[in-house]
């Protein structure tokens, strides 16, 4: 019962299937079948038979059902039941008819059930509503107040949170795009935060507002996180051109939290000028960050492996520039460790056509070379922006964003799943016992979404 239904559609529905549909919906209402009436109506003075019911019932024949049914004490009734009196006696435009009037009789109950039944309810929705508006007026309007409150939404995991996100990341949305997106990643220990700190402070010299969100890894065991990030920066947070927000992983895979991007989306709303994204401490295949920002950087150390170990496939090959950091330590490992990665990268297929990948050194901890940096990465937009892949990339990106929440949201239907809620402890020991397969047991859950 659904889109199909309005005034003048031809929809034949089993009767059995929607009788026993809306004696679920209105069972949990703690409304009750009457009588079987010609109009099946719920039961009498609970709810109010609509205009085109009643007039169907005064032009029908009382024999239409029997008069018995009307004797008949008020108790529910199986629904099917009710399906050789349909078939029997009434004609498939009478069906038809009384389908669409019990389609909207049913829909009025769920609302009024939503709503709590009374105008509290809907005042609460409206309440919810208003308050969602002031966040979106908030973050337009520059209070970071408002952007912080917006990313903690967006990263609740409260299914009533969800949709009031998405609302949020609709109206936002028009606002977005206009920064540049900045990865940051490299092996813990590199001085991602240092780094940051630095670029930042010069970012801000320069006149631009930058947005930093930092992800910190959570704990395997407590699930706990640190977000010591902010703490690092210290003299960044106390600009007022600048933002940071540490996030922890949760578990999530690839270096980045999982509402990053949603966050991202929100900075760039507010009107930062550069969105600096710094993962946790990776390694060769943690490579989420390069697919949601526009260059993809990778910090590296002087003397962190030899000529082979630069050329291994995986984060190296997808990285838009590279930099040698804490170059002050021993500036001829650094040196060498450059070559090494020039070198290698000869052996690599370029991501780009157009571009060919930069290697840097620089010591973040000095300001030494934050400069040059930031020059190689508008070299970097314009020429990808003169050849058009600034913004093919960008669709790409958000393309697989629609995917990625897609096989997210597909997860999240599976656990809710009444029959997976059930089987799912009983099979989860059998396996823990050996006394079934994991992929037995993973077969038997899939096979509950048909």
């Amino acid at each position: 019962m659904g889109a199909g239904f309005g005034r003048g559609v031809s929809v034949v529905l089993p009767a059995t299937h929607l009788v026993a549909q809306a004696t679920s919906q209105v069972t949990r209402t703690r409304h009750t079948w009457g009588p079987a009436t010609p109009c099946y109506g719920l039961h009498r003075g609970r709810v109010e038979d609509s205009r085109r019911d009643r007039e169907d019932r005064d032009h029908q024949p009382t024999q239409l059902c029997g008069q018995r049914d009307h004797d008949r004490d008020e108790r529910t009734e199986d629904p099917r039941d009710l399906e050789p009196r349909l078939e029997r006696r009434e004609s498939p435009a009478l069906v038809r008819i009384r389908c669409v009037a019990l389609h909207h009789r049913i829909e009025g109950l769920l609302s009024h059930r939503c709503s709590g039944g009374n105008p509290a309810g809907e005042q609460h929705l409206s309440e919810q509503a208003a308050e969602e508006q002031t966040l979106v007026d908030g973050v337009l309007a520059g209070q970071l107040r408002a952007l912080a409150k917006s990313i903690t939404l967006v990263e609740s995991r409260r299914a009533e949170h969800k949709q009031r996100a998405g609302a949020l990341l609709e109206a936002l949305l028009p606002h977005s795009g206009r920064a540049m997106r900045v990865g940051i990643s490299g092996v813990p220990g590199v001085g991602k935060s240092t780094f940051i700190e630095a670029l930042g402070l010069y970012l801000i010299d320069q006149g631009l507002k930058v947005a930093v969100l930092a992800v910190d890894p959570s704990s395997s065991l407590t699930g706990g996180s640190i977000l010591g990030d902010k703490t690092r920066m210290e003299r960044l947070s106390q600009s007022t051109s600048a933002f940071i927000r540490p996030s922890p992983s949760s578990g999530s895979l690839g270096g980045v939290a999982e509402k990053t991007r949603e966050a991202m989306l929100i900075c760039e709303a507010y009107g930062f000028d550069v969105v600096i994204v710094e993962t946790v401490g990776v390694g060769q295949s943690e490579t989420a960050v390069a697919g949601m920002t526009d260059i993809f950087c990778l910090l590296q150390l002087p003397n962190a492996g030899d000529d082979l170990q630069a050329i291994k496939k995986g984060i190296m090959e997808i990285a838009d520039l590279i930099v040698v950091n804490k170059a002050d330590i021993d500036p001829r490992a650094a040196q060498m460790a450059k070559a090494q990665m020039k070198s290698a990268l000869h052996m690599l297929r370029p991501a780009s056509p157009n571009w060919t990948v930069p290697v840097l050194t620089l010591s973040a901890l000095r300001n030494d070379g934050v400069a040059e940096f930031w020059a190689e990465i508008e070299r970097y937009r314009a020429t990808m922006l003169a050849s058009g892949e600034f913004e093919s990339k960008r669709r790409h990106q958000a393309l697989a964003w629609m995917w990625e929440m897609i096989d997210s949201g597909l997860r999240a239907r599976f656990r809710d799943h009444p029959e997976v809620k059930k089987s799912l402890p009983t099979l989860c020991m059998a396996v823990e016992e050996g006394q079934s397969t994991p992929s037995a047991a993973a077969r038997r859950l899939l096979g509950y979404l048909g």
